[in-house]
């Protein structure tokens, strides 16, 4: 998983740490040798700190970070890890170090992220939307599903692909409003897919410590 037979043992490294599933910064660390080869024993998260030292996150806050991968970067001075958290990254509380907008890092997540505050806002406060009025109304927002989808079907059909792509990004936004009217959101689709990925592939291994990057 990462080559660390030439990095010095007192060689301090940049450690980005993104969520893997939904491509959210999570936080930015440092790590040595030591921390890299604990994590890369343990399966977790381990950094240094001139502060602290050593330290494995969430060694008390129970908010570990479980290590899908690790990759050097072009000069093999910074290391982009990808985990799985089991609880907020930063110290205040927060899921990111870098607030809610890295938690909505693509068109898709903000729009979902928008649905979600147009529902959760309260009818006296809020002015008349379309949004709000898919989630008030069953049997439109189910009927605008298929209207978008056949209206997909049928420019993907003409080989249409401006039409195509206007029409799926309607079909996206009209799908996260049925979802979150069923109670689901975009980050279970997220979850689901990541879930499907995995399957076959090979998980988290140890003994990849002195593998080629």
């Amino acid at each position: 998983m990462l080559n660390l037979e030439t990095l010095e043992a007192d060689a301090m490294v940049v450690v980005v740490t993104q969520h893997a599933v939904t491509g959210a910064v999570l936080m930015v660390a440092f790590a040595d040798r030591e921390a890299l080869e604990r994590t890369l024993a343990t399966g977790e998260m381990h950094y240094r700190s001139r502060r602290r030292g050593l330290w494995h996150k969430g060694a008390t806050s129970g908010n570990t970070q479980r290590v899908v991968s690790l990759a050097w970067d072009c000069d093999r001075d910074a290391v982009l890890a990808r985990v799985i958290p089991a609880g907020p990254a930063c110290h205040t509380g927060e899921p990111s170090c870098f607030g809610a907008g890295a938690l909505a890092a693509d068109a898709v997540a903000r729009t979902a992220a928008t649905i979600a505050e147009r529902a959760g806002a309260p009818p006296e406060s809020a002015a008349p939307s379309y949004t709000r009025r898919l989630l008030a109304d069953r049997n439109l927002r189910l009927k605008k599903i298929g209207e978008e989808a056949a209206e997909l079907v049928l420019a993907c059909a003409d080989g249409d692909r401006d039409r195509a792509v206007n029409e799926a990004a309607d079909l996206v936004y009209h799908t996260l409003v049925a979802l979150r009217a069923a109670g689901a959101d975009w980050d279970g689709v997220r979850d689901a897919l990541h879930r499907r990925h995995g399957e076959g592939g090979q998980p988290f291994d140890s003994s990849a410590r002195n593998s080629a990057p």
